[in-house]
């Protein structure tokens, strides 16, 4: 089994970009956790600043992974073009985020990206992620 882990823009400051609303953990922690955990499973990681090349990485393993988490960043509240694109790959993508979006910026409330995912989850700090590696390892 293969799972795409892409972050978005600002993500890789994590451990040192607003701790109080991200935490002190890098994602380096986090993926080393992940690897672990699913010792049988291939978890790669990518992560950029620039939307283009979020989608290029997604249109990359679009087609043969089994899965993406997607932590879009703020390009979730922006970005047609990631929509648009999980729409057009066949791997499942699930969204998620750090933090519980709609306790916080009226702006961050609407996602471009939860209707062309799997699903999304919030709020759980940097366990989201293991949320949804371990639904996509084991499905409900």
């Amino acid at each position: 089994m293969k799972i795409q882990i892409i972050n978005g823009p600002n993500l890789n400051l994590l451990g040192k970009r607003e701790p109080g609303i991200y935490g002190s953990n890098t994602f380096e922690t986090c993926l080393e956790q992940l690897r672990q955990r699913y010792p049988g499973v291939q978890i790669d990681y990518y992560q950029s600043n620039v939307e283009g090349e979020l989608i290029n990485k997604m249109q990359e393993v679009g087609f043969t992974y089994d899965g993406i988490v997607l932590n879009a960043g703020a390009y979730t509240h922006t970005s047609i073009a990631l929509h648009d694109c999980i729409r057009a790959i066949t791997t499942p993508v699930i969204e998620v985020h750090i933090s519980n979006v709609h306790k916080r910026e009226d702006f961050r409330h609407h996602s471009w990206l939860s209707s062309a995912c799997l699903g999304v989850i919030c709020g759980f700090g940097m366990d989201s992620y293991r949320l949804a590696v371990d639904h996509l390892v084991n499905p409900v």
